[in-house]
């Protein structure tokens, strides 16, 4: 079988797992923490619609500081990891992917050890490559490091995020990009911003990187 992309690097939280659902119960605390800009639910909300630099402005975000509250969100994934699990379909794809020869790698902000647990230890099994604790605007260095390592080359291999960050970065590295409509950000930006492919649900990952009379047809 010949796949439309040898190696396929995933995002996880938003687009592998959901995250978002956990994190909205420990945003008010985060905010209150790093002394940024309080918003209401409905602002909060609003968020998903808005690019990354609009996000940080809205809260008051300086760039100094998104090290120091991407290690807090880290730590705080790493002890609520029963809070968050694998979207439906997740775990299928991911299996069918690695039985039809694709190479597959992990990409995050978020840390190992939180998302190996997540995950568990059969699909684990089925990743050849992490690259986590990611800087939230550093992806596209790291997405070439995992080119490398991994025998492939930009054009052979898909990148795929829940936000408008992981389409830019995959285009800053010479990769294709994918987006997945179900994480943070709305189909609408995500759309707005012109990945090579928009996917809704799991499955349709699998029709893009197999060819189409390859993949498996699942409900």
């Amino acid at each position: 079988m010949t796949l439309r992309y040898d190696l396929v690097v995933f995002d996880f939280d938003g687009t592998l797992a959901d995250s978002l659902t956990w994190f909205r119960t420990a945003l008010s605390d985060v905010i209150e923490k790093h002394g940024l800009t309080p918003i209401c639910e409905e602002r909060a909300e609003a968020l998903r619609g808005m690019a990354p630099k609009a996000i940080m402005d809205e809260l008051g975000i300086p760039t100094w500081k998104l090290p120091f509250i991407a290690a807090d969100v880290r730590d705080r994934a790493a002890r609520n990891v029963d809070q968050i699990t694998l979207f439906d379909g997740i775990a299928e794809l991911l299996l069918e992917l690695r039985a039809a020869g694709a190479t597959i790698a992990v990409v995050s902000s978020n840390g190992e050890e939180a998302i190996r647990q997540v995950m568990g230890p059969e699909l684990v099994a089925h990743i050849s490559h992490f690259a986590c604790g990611a800087a939230l605007f550093g992806k596209a260095a790291v997405f070439r490091k995992v080119v490398r390592k991994a025998g492939s080359t930009p054009e052979r291999t898909l990148c795929i995020g829940d936000e408008v960050r992981d389409i830019e970065a995959a285009r800053e590295a010479g990769c294709a990009c994918g987006a997945v409509s179900w994480g943070f950000a709305t189909p609408a930006i995500l759309e707005a911003s012109d990945p090579d492919h928009l996917y809704d649900v799991p499955v349709d990952i699998a029709r893009c990187v197999m060819p189409a009379e390859q993949a498996t047809q699942r409900a």
